[in-house]
C-alpha cells in the first residue's frame, strides 16, 4: 500500500453516507479521488488535517437549487460550501439558464436572471462555460420545461402545437446529449400552467434514451395535491423514468396534515415505478409574490421587488399599508417580485422529512436581496435541529438523505458516499455543535459546525472562509454520459 497522499484526514469518525454505523479511522486522498479509508498512522501527505472529534461525511449533495448563474457569478459558492455542500443540483422547477437567448425573461425565468444571463443557444454552450469556469461546487445540471416553452412558442397562454412540441422535444434531446441529467418542469408557474400533459409527456420522450430523470414542481401543493401528484406518477410511467417530487409539502391551512396522505400516495406509486422527492426543514417558502398566495398564508415576507427594492424584507401587510393599497393591490405594485410564504405546518415538515425516500435540497434562491435562509442553514439545520436536537432520525440517515440517497437516485457515480475510488468530496463538521445561523430576519449568517470541505480531493473551505480554490466539475449521470458518448 503506498501510505503518500495528496490530502490526509486524520482521527475522523467516519459517516460513509450509505447509513452503515459510523466507524474511526483516516482517509488518504490521492489525485482527486479516496485511496484509502482506515488506520492509516504511518501515512504522510502534502496537506494533512486532524479531524479530532470530527465527523467525517460524504459531501453534501443540494439536491434542489438553483445557483444555475451563482456558479458563474459567484464561483466562491459561499451559500452553499458554508454548510458543507460540495455539489449542487440547478436547473429546478421549470427553470434552466439554457437553451434560452432572451434579454427580458418572463416569471419565474426572472429568478435567476440579471439582464443578461439568458444567452445560451444550447445546452452544450452553457456547460461549456461552467467547465471552463470552474466554482468551488460541482453541478448536476437539469433542462427546464418552461425555459423550452419561451424558447419555442411565440404565445404562452395556450397549450404548444405539435410544431412546437417537437422544437421542445428536440431541444431536450440536444440537453440530454450534452450532460444534463434530466427535464425539470414549473407546472405551478404561469408560463408552464397551460401545458397540457401531453405535451409534457412528448417533450420528455428523450428522457428514456438517456437514463433521465422527471423533476417536478407540481401544477398544485395545496387543495389539488393529490391530483397534481396522480399527473406526475403518470408522466412517469408513460415516459419510462424516474419521477422526482420538487420540495414536496401541503400548503394552506385547510391542507395541514395531509401529509399523511401525500405520503402514503408516493409509496404506493413507489410499488409499481421509481418515485422519489426532495424537501427543505422550514415550514416557510419562497417564490415570485403571487396573489393567490395571501389566503394561504399566515405571514409574506417581501425578497425583492425591482420597482420598490426598499421593501425587501418587509412584510407584504405592512408594505402595502406604506403604499395605501390593498394586499392584492400591493402585489400588483411591487411586482415583478420575490416572497416567503408561511404557509406550511410544522408537524408536515417533519413527517416528510423522516419519509424513506426524502432528500434533502434548500431551494434557496441566492439572487434574492433577502433570501430565505435555507440558502444558507439547510443542512447544518437538518443535522442540528431535526437530527441532533429533536431526534427524527439517527445522524447516520441524516447524512445519508443528503449524500448516497441523492448521489444514487441522480445517477451521480462514484459520488456520495466514503469508498475508496471514489471522487474525494468530503465535509467534516462538529456533532455536537453543527446548526443553522440564518434566520428570517439575518438570513445570510454562515452555519456554525463545518470545520472542512473538500471538492474533488482539494480544501475549498477551512476556518471559516473560502480557500479560493475552484475544482468543481459538471457532473453528468453516468448512463446519460455513456448514452450521450454513443448517439
Amino acid at each position: 500500500m503506498d501510505l503518500h497522499y495528496d490530502l490526509l484526514i486524520r482521527n475522523a469518525m467516519v459517516i460513509d453516507g450509505t447509513r452503515r454505523p459510523r466507524f474511526a479511522g483516516d482517509i488518504g486522498v490521492r489525485d482527486g479521488r479516496i485511496a484509502d479509508i482506515g488506520l492509516l498512522a504511518a501515512a504522510r501527505a502534502e496537506i494533512e488535517i486532524d479531524a479530532h472529534g470530527k465527523i467525517a461525511a460524504p459531501g453534501f449533495i443540494d439536491a434542489h437549487t438553483h445557483d444555475d448563474r451563482l456558479l458563474s457569478s459567484d464561483p466562491a459558492m459561499t451559500p452553499k460550501v458554508s454548510q458543507g455542500v460540495t455539489s449542487v443540483v440547478i436547473g429546478n422547477c421549470g427553470i434552466s439558464l439554457a437553451p434560452l437567448v432572451d434579454a427580458a425573461p418572463p416569471p419565474p425565468l426572472d429568478l435567476i436572471d440579471d439582464g443578461g444571463a439568458y444567452r445560451f443557444p444550447d445546452f452544450a454552450s452553457f456547460l461549456e462555460e461552467l467547465e471552463g469556469r470552474p466554482a468551488a461546487s460541482n453541478a448536476a445540471c437539469l433542462v427546464g420545461h418552461t425555459t423550452l416553452r419561451v424558447a419555442a412558442m411565440s404565445r404562452l397562454d395556450r397549450a404548444a402545437t405539435a410544431a412546437e412540441t417537437a422544437r421542445m422535444q428536440e431541444m431536450a434531446r440536444e440537453a440530454l446529449a450534452a450532460g444534463a441529467v434530466g427535464l425539470s418542469t414549473g407546472t405551478y408557474y404561469p408560463p408552464a400552467a397551460h401545458a397540457t400533459t401531453e405535451e409534457i409527456i412528448a417533450v420528455a420522450q428523450p428522457l428514456k434514451d438517456y437514463g433521465g430523470r422527471y423533476v417536478t414542481h407540481m401544477r398544485h401543493e395545496d387543495d389539488r395535491i393529490a391530483e397534481s401528484m396522480e399527473e406526475t406518477f403518470r408522466i412517469g410511467r408513460e415516459v419510462g423514468v424516474p419521477v422526482f417530487i420538487s420540495h414536496h409539502k401541503v400548503v394552506g391551512p385547510r391542507n395541514h396534515g395531509r401529509s399523511a396522505e401525500t405520503l402514503a400516495l408516493l409509496a404506493k406509486a413507489g410499488e409499481r415505478q421509481s418515485v422519489c422527492l426532495d424537501c427543505y426543514p422550514y415550514n416557510a417558502s419562497s417564490t415570485i409574490l403571487r396573489a393567490d398566495r395571501i389566503a394561504l398564508s399566515s405571514r409574506i415576507l417581501i425578497t425583492w421587488s425591482k420597482p420598490h427594492p426598499e421593501f425587501a424584507g418587509m412584510e407584504l401587510a405592512q408594505a402595502a399599508g406604506r403604499l395605501g393599497l390593498s394586499q392584492e393591490q400591493a402585489v400588483a405594485s411591487l411586482s415583478p417580485a420575490g416572497a416567503i410564504y408561511f404557509s406550511m405546518d410544522e408537524t408536515d415538515v417533519q413527517r416528510i422529512l423522516q419519509f424513506d425516500e426524502t432528500m434533502v435540497g434548500s431551494d434557496g434562491l441566492p439572487h434574492d436581496l433577502k433570501p430565505h435562509p435555507r440558502l444558507w442553514g439547510t443542512f447544518p439545520r437538518v443535522l442540528g435541529h431535526y437530527c441532533r436536537d429533536l431526534g427524527l432520525f439517527p445522524l447516520e440517515t441524516a447524512v445519508y438523505k443528503m449524500t448516497g440517497l441523492t448521489a444514487r437516485n441522480f445517477g451521480l457515480k462514484e459520488r456520495g458516499v466514503l469508498k475508496a475510488g471514489y471522487w474525494a468530496d468530503i465535509t467534516l463538521f462538529d456533532a455536537a455543535g453543527i446548526g443553522d445561523a440564518a434566520s428570517f430576519e439575518a438570513p445570510t449568517l454562515p452555519a456554525r459546525g463545518i470545520d472542512s470541505v473538500i471538492v474533488n480531493g482539494v480544501p475549498v473551505w477551512r476556518e471559516g472562509r473560502s480557500t479560493g480554490a475552484r475544482p468543481g466539475r459538471v457532473l453528468r449521470a453516468g448512463a446519460a454520459k455513456e448514452r450521450a458518448a454513443n448517439a
